[in-house]
């Protein structure tokens, strides 16, 4: 079985981006995260191990936008080629009921079994299965589907903006499985999600 993982950044209070609303003028929702070339590279080490990438429609045409080109841009720096080569040639799962077609290695799952479909692949793989967005994330915890977090948090607090998970009702423990710090001032911790409905039964 698959280990499902919020792989995200974010900030001191918990935000994922920006609002709209507050961003300054020229600046994409990401302008607050500090990613040099230390965190990039220990992105790509991750990746490396990474079994099956499974992407919300918004994450996913951001990454196709610009990591299957800059794979074999040559004008770019290594660490930034190597994720770009990374991606592009993983196996992946974007998560959409608009899209119908996808190129770099990836297939489409929607529709109205489409938890039962992730549940399936997480039945079915074995390894670190990356999710990437809060949409997608946060219906996979309410089903009881996530397992892990990665959290890659930047000294920054952005005050308003998108939360690490919409309409969370009931509080979830986890468990620290690792830690490292980074020179930027961004600290990674993955957690483990503990399973709140093994821990009722055994009491």
């Amino acid at each position: 079985m698959g280990r499902m993982t919020y792989w995200v950044n974010v900030s001191l209070d918990l935000r994922i981006e920006r609002s709209a609303a507050d961003r300054v003028a020229g600046e994409e929702g990401g302008g607050w995260v500090r990613i040099d070339e230390q965190l990039f590279r220990e992105f790509n080490e991750r990746a490396r191990g990474v079994a099956l990438w499974v992407e919300g429609r918004i994450i996913y045409e951001m990454m196709e936008t610009v990591w299957p080109s800059a794979a074999e841009d040559e004008s770019l720096p290594d660490h930034l080629r190597e994720w770009g080569t990374i991606w592009t040639a993983a196996p992946k799962i974007l998560v959409s009921n608009s899209r119908t077609t996808a190129g770099h290695n990836t297939r489409i799952v929607g529709g109205a079994d489409t938890i039962a479909q992730l549940a399936a692949v997480r039945d079915e793989t074995d390894g670190m299965i990356a999710v990437g967005g809060a949409t997608l994330a946060t219906q996979l915890l309410q089903h009881g589907l996530l397992d892990e977090l990665l959290l890659y948090t930047h000294p920054a607090i952005l005050g308003s903006g998108r939360p690490l998970f919409d309409d969370i009702t009931e509080p979830l423990e986890c468990d620290l499985l690792e830690h490292a710090a980074f020179e930027s001032g961004v600290a990674m911790n993955r957690y483990q999600i503990r399973d709140q409905r093994t821990e009722q039964s055994a009491h």
